[in-house]
């Protein structure tokens, strides 16, 4: 279907990730015509740990996902290093699963085709103005006016849209960074580990098609210290024994890493000039905790269905979604602020393995303290 300047929508989402996609099918399947947009074009990748945790197995098979279709990788079990190479292994009560978020949002997107959603793909919303009681949403590079009822917004963890709203988290610079790489590599299927290293820590896992995620979190001051990111792998990765391995031995399947800069952990509101905010755009959760992707999934299943029983009654919906919002992933964010202080640095890394190794149940209630069940 073809928008023009005069068409109103009654949901409007900017950006086509999993929180964008999941609510765009649960809202067009439930009867509201959806619009998205998403600046890029499908499949492409993301930079993302790529590891979903089996909370959200019940949910994705709801809206259509078929995943056992998906070469999914089932994951059980947790491996923690410190920078000096010790570790620890657990077992992981729910689990979870590895996908690439170049095949996962490349699927969701044919399915929000197939149900009607009208994908904008390669469109860039340039503002979004709230007057009397709907959006109207201006496309970057053109003159095509859109407008909503209601404007979820989906676009990730920071784009040019958070300036145009002056959200506040944007006045303090973050000092990290992240990265990724797809690799191939003889490593256990169903193993999650977490490499610490000097200011920083790298997760892998598997995916589909015999392939593994590889993706650190780093400061740029490291970045900066080494002048490039293969010289800082080499002399800050590479100080873990297992990354050194890794590294070494493994094959690496991009010309060059994904890269995604001043990623903020900073609390974020849910609600900016009436756009909801979901997933990433709402709140961030740490790398450590494996987590986000659960949480987006999740966010989109809550405000759908707030929205489906409210539609007419915006501030019930603006209301109820921040209260609800809070109740599920607040104490989430927090712990993950919290815990991810404690990692980063050898000596403190290494006490803390050292405290897991001794309490072995602390260490399910910290992964339990980021996790949600099944939804």
């Amino acid at each position: 279907m073809e928008t023009n300047n005069t068409e109103l929508y009654p949901i409007a989402i900017v950006g086509g990730g999993l929180a964008g996609l999941c609510a765009a099918i649960h809202l067009q399947k439930s009867g509201k015509q959806v619009i998205l947009f998403e600046k890029k074009h499908y499949p492409f990748h993301r930079v993302c740990g790529e590891y979903i945790s089996n909370e959200t197995k019940n949910y994705l098979t709801k809206i259509g996902l078929n995943l056992e279709k998906l070469d999914i990788q089932k994951i059980s079990k947790f491996q923690f290093t410190a920078p000096s190479g010790k570790s620890l292994h657990y077992p992981l009560d729910l689990g979870g699963f590895g996908l690439s978020r170049y095949t996962l949002d490349n699927e969701l997107y044919k399915i929000a085709l197939k149900c009607g959603v009208n994908c904008q793909t390669g469109t860039e919303v340039e503002s979004i103005h709230f007057e009397e009681n709907q959006f109207k949403i201006q496309l970057s590079h053109s003159n095509q006016i859109i407008y909503a009822n209601y404007v979820l917004g989906a676009y990730g963890k920071r784009t040019k849209l958070d300036q145009y709203l002056q959200r506040p988290f944007l006045q303090a610079r973050s000092p990290y960074i992240g990265v990724k790489y797809h690799i191939r590599y003889d490593y256990p299927k169903d193993l999650i580990s977490l490499h610490n290293f000097e200011n920083g820590y790298c997760g892998i896992s598997a995916i589909e098609d015999n392939k593994y995620c590889l993706c650190y979190l780093t400061t740029r001051e490291n970045l900066r210290k080494y002048k490039s990111v293969s010289e800082m792998e080499r002399n800050i990765l590479w100080k873990n024994p297992h990354l050194k391995q890794i590294f070494l031995e493994a094959e690496f399947l991009y010309d060059k890493p994904e890269v995604i800069n001043e990623i903020s952990f900073s609390p974020k509101k849910q609600i900016e000039n009436h756009i909801i905010m979901i997933g990433d755009t709402a709140g961030l959760i740490t790398p450590l905790c494996g987590n986000g992707m659960a949480m987006a999934i999740h966010g989109a299943k809550l405000i759908s269905e707030i929205i489906l029983e409210n539609f007419e009654h915006r501030e019930v919906v603006e209301a109820q979604y921040q209260k609800t919002w809070k109740n599920y992933f607040g104490f989430r964010l927090w712990a993950g602020r919290h815990i991810q202080s404690l990692f980063g640095h050898p000596i403190l890394t290494e006490l803390v393995r050292y405290f897991f190794k001794i309490c072995r149940p602390a260490l399910g209630i910290f992964i339990r303290s980021t996790h949600g069940k099944e939804f």
